[in-house]
């Protein structure tokens, strides 16, 4: 077994059981509502303008109603019941079941119906065909020898739109990245990996998609970077 697929599938083993643990507590305070420290509230402000940025950008497009959506990562549903509440099919899944319980938990107390359902899956195991892929804030568990092949499995799904956030690299973030490593915690269980925006464009293009709008969002504890990316009409 080489040290690319044995560290990968250490990756898989330490986020998914970080989810279901330590990290589903912190994240599911996160993605709520209730009381969080100054770290964490930045944190949600930051996702929730992800998830905001998303939804304004399917509503400009064609009529939601209707549309089936992948939501591959889907936390504890945070993107996936809104657009769901739009009149979209949404489809989400996750690799913790802890979050997925969540998630159908939070959607039970809405009215709707068949149009959202969720798994318990990673990533490379979603099938099917969409309209829309959106992952936000997943490959950032990915290290740059995956991160290819992932975003090549998740357009193959995606018929006419793929969208992604991911954490970019640069100078800064990475100097970032290093200062935060000098003070592990338990909320720091899992690796992080950062990715040149130049390389997601180019491997999104090599898969038939191009670039059609991005957005990055910056704050003090949380910095994303937001790419809609379409196939190009014949």
């Amino acid at each position: 077994m080489s040290s690319a697929t044995s560290n990968k599938g250490n990756d898989k083993a330490i986020v998914k059981d970080y989810f279901n643990t330590t990290g589903f507590d912190r994240w599911r305070r996160i993605y709520g509502d209730g009381d969080v420290n100054k770290v964490q509230r930045d944190i949600r402000e930051g996702h929730q303008r992800t998830v905001d940025t998303v939804v304004y950008w399917l509503k400009q497009g064609s009529k939601l109603a209707g549309q089936t959506i992948c939501d591959a990562g889907c936390g504890v549903g945070s993107l996936s019941v809104p657009l769901a509440e739009l009149g979209a099919i949404v489809s989400g899944s996750d690799i913790s079941e802890a979050m997925i319980g969540e998630a159908k938990e939070r959607a039970a107390k809405l009215n709707l119906g068949d149009r959202l359902s969720f798994e318990v899956k990673d990533l490379e195991a979603i099938e099917g065909s969409y309209d829309t892929v959106i992952c936000l804030d997943v490959l950032i568990h990915y290290p740059d020898q995956d991160i290819e092949k992932m975003i090549g499995h998740l357009a193959s799904l995606a018929q006419s739109k793929l969208i992604l956030s991911f954490a970019p690299k640069s100078p800064v973030y990475v100097l970032l990245k290093k200062i935060g490593e000098l003070f592990p915690g338990p909320s720091k269980t899992t690796r992080a990996y950062l990715h040149p925006v130049r390389d997601v464009v180019r491997i999104l293009r090599a898969n038939g998609f191009e670039v059609n709008r991005r957005e990055f969002i910056g704050s003090q504890f949380y910095f994303s970077q937001i790419l809609e990316a379409v196939r190009p009409q014949e």
